[in-house]
């Protein structure tokens, strides 16, 4: 298994090292010691993207980089990052970063950076948890909806079960159990 992690991560820096040069697919899937063609499907499914959207994604946010930072023309970035065309170039610039290559020579323009991707593997999970079911005696369930914005309900949800712990309710409702709900009331998480 850790070979083939490095042998991904051998084709993404080789992509990395010829990024002003024309890549062939053959020759990046040979870093990973894999076909063209499994190569891209592992590629897909680990990124979530095409081998060709990284390296033009990549392409274009370094050409920004340097249009941002040098007095250089568009068409020679064009040039260097592989496009036939001054056209193609500024489509394809505009699509990915919301403004054309000229507006990205202005100080203080907005651009997207699109970093190299590095393979790290995480496995959670198998652990190895002890339980036993247990059967309770009727209880009664009774509930409070309040609304979060997901943004910031780590720091909400909280407040609001201290805020109930402090409130006379409390007395009423000694336990807790959270229930997270989408607008369609289809439960997400509990």
């Amino acid at each position: 298994m850790l070979g083939w992690i490095e042998g991904i991560q051998r084709a993404i820096e080789y992509i990395e090292d010829h990024l002003t040069e024309e890549l062939n697919i053959h020759e990046i899937a040979e870093k990973a010691c894999v076909s063209a063609f499994y190569f891209q499907k592992i590629f897909n499914a680990l990124c979530g993207f095409t081998v060709g959207e990284y390296i033009r994604n990549r392409r274009l946010s370094l050409a920004a980089q340097e249009l941002s930072k040098a007095d250089v023309k568009v068409i020679d970035v064009a040039v260097k990052y592989g496009y036939d065309s001054p056209d193609s170039f500024t489509r394809a610039f505009t699509k990915f970063h919301g403004i054309p290559p000229s507006t990205a020579k202005l100080k203080g323009a907005n651009l997207k950076l699109f970093a190299p991707l590095k393979i790290k593997l995480i496995l959670e999970g198998g652990t190895m948890l002890e339980y036993k079911i247990v059967e309770k005696a009727q209880f009664t369930v009774m509930g409070r909806i309040r609304s979060f914005n997901t943004d910031t309900s780590y720091d909400e949800i909280p407040k609001f079960w201290q805020e109930h712990l402090q409130s006379e309710e409390s007395k009423v409702v000694c336990g807790m159990y959270g229930i997270c709900m989408d607008n369609d009331g289809k439960n997400l998480t509990t």
